[in-house]
């Protein structure tokens, strides 16, 4: 189950300012914002391998593969045994087709999984069906998209959705598998979700926040599957494994598991193995997330988060998130409190093995406050070392608003024709990244209200 997107495009950037409506942006940005170009898109992803030992990758497929998200145990392994067959319904948008091309080309080509479409004639094995984002958030109210066992239609879903038969710990072999993606959102975002989840379809099915690597991981810095993923794919579906496996079967095999699909992780030390998550900073931390709440509550909660994260001695993406969320939460009323806690995060993640990207969210927004104390040196610093981990990570949402901000500083920093051709190549990442036109119009203006307009002459020298 993928958590609502909220890293990136539904909260404004800095404290300083109120994002604007589209229709007040700057009179130089209207050029640009009057006929956007072509959605961009990305080429093949640059695959990259786990960089931890085998014995720790072993540590976290138990955890993704034996419990749920609420923390209930999966007695037994459960997959799909034979040909897996996949038929997308419902309201279909633009550019799905496209992207279930790309995603199951990348599962046979890096996971070793055969996915086909399924006949007419025949009820598929996974069903990917595309609802309005109202009506499933009606219906599940914390989740953007989600996957559930043993039906394949929304009638089916909420007809049996209170019974029993949709309890995935009762499980022990997977014939008939939902996923329900919503068809009216940006395409990233539609993406996002049908990576997730027809992976989870056929693996595991828990998300872990100490999992910086990997999607399986709500706090959604990874955009789509990883290496790591990809390896957890492969195991999960490798041939000395089976359905109704209990745990201590499956740890028992999975060490030469491991060491055939990846033989460079027996040769990297393992590092202490960290315990599972106590679940009160799971909850801390998913309330500070909750749209749902007044910001003073997921303040609070944030505060919880962090201070539990201390006192566990972390010193993982656990802890770098705790920070992140009271730098989010506080940038608008403690701007020094909300810089030194992005400070310390960004630290964290540049020590993490694969902790680029999330790297990156943390410049985006010392970027964001560098530009709005009008220090646009520091913006093309931070932008600069950013946007290689937004372009890898295939993260065009955030690549759009790291450029965008960089425009923003050429153009008070005197180099408008710079700005004019950094911003025209961030408008075709954002109508990837954040869908309609007029979406895009107001991330622009959002972003061009984070400094106030000078004079060009007075506002050269940064």
């Amino acid at each position: 189950m993928r958590a609502p997107a909220l890293l990136i495009g539904l909260i404004a950037l800095a404290a300083c300012a109120m994002p604007p409506a589209p229709a007040d942006l700057p009179q130089r940005l209207a050029p640009a914002a009057a006929a956007l170009p072509p959605m961009s898109r990305f080429e093949a992803p640059a695959l990259r391998p786990p960089q931890r030992s085998n014995a720790e990758i072993a540590h976290d497929f138990i955890e993704l593969a034996f419990w749920l998200e609420s923390g209930r145990e999966i007695p037994r392994l459960s997959r799909f045994e034979g040909p897996i067959t996949l038929r997308m319904t419902g309201q279909v948008p633009e550019g799905a087709t496209e992207e279930l091309a790309r995603l199951l080309g990348r599962l046979r080509r890096e996971a070793g999984l055969e996915v086909l479409p399924a006949r007419a004639d025949e009820r598929a094995g996974i069903t990917v069906e595309f609802r309005s984002r109202a009506e499933m958030q009606a219906t599940v109210p914390q989740a953007a998209c989600f996957v559930v066992p043993r039906v394949s239609s929304w009638e089916e879903f909420r007809r049996h959705r209170r019974s029993e038969r949709l309890d995935w710990t009762t499980l022990e072999q997977r014939e008939q598998v939902a996923v329900f993606l919503p068809h009216d959102v940006p395409r990233q975002e539609m993406r996002d979700c049908l990576q997730e989840e027809v992976a989870q379809a056929m693996g595991p099915l828990n998300d872990l926040f100490r999992l910086h690597e990997s999607v399986f991981n709500d706090d959604n810095f990874q955009t789509v599957l990883t290496g790591f993923d990809m390896l957890i794919l492969r195991a999960y579906n490798a041939p000395e494994l089976r359905s109704g496996m209990t745990r201590q079967e499956v740890a028992a095999r999975l060490p030469a598991i491991l060491a055939r699909l990846n033989p460079a992780g027996e040769r990297i030390a393992p590092r202490p193995l960290p315990p599972r998550s106590p679940r009160a900073w799971i909850e801390a931390t998913e309330a500070a997330l909750a749209p749902g709440i007044s910001r003073s509550a997921r303040r609070q909660a944030a505060d919880r988060a962090l201070s539990i994260a201390r006192a566990e001695g972390w010193r993982d993406a656990r802890l770098a998130f705790s920070l992140y969320l009271l730098g989010r939460l506080t940038r608008s009323s403690e701007g020094d409190l909300a810089l030194a806690a992005f400070a310390e995060a960004g630290l964290i993640y540049a020590r993490l093995p694969g902790g680029e990207v999330h790297a990156a969210h943390v410049d985006m927004q010392m970027a964001a406050f560098a530009l709005s104390m009008g220090r646009h040196d520091d913006v093309l610093r931070l932008v600069r070392r950013a946007q290689p981990a937004a372009r890898a990570s295939e993260n065009a949402a955030l690549l759009a608003s790291l450029q965008m901000v960089q425009a923003e500083a050429l153009d008070r920093l005197g180099r408008p024709d710079e700005a004019r051709v950094v911003r025209l190549d961030s408008l075709g990442w954002a109508r990837y990244g954040f869908g309609p036109d007029e979406r895009v119009r107001a991330r622009l203006a959002e972003i061009a209200a984070l400094a106030p307009e000078a004079p060009r002459a007075a506002a050269a020298g940064g």
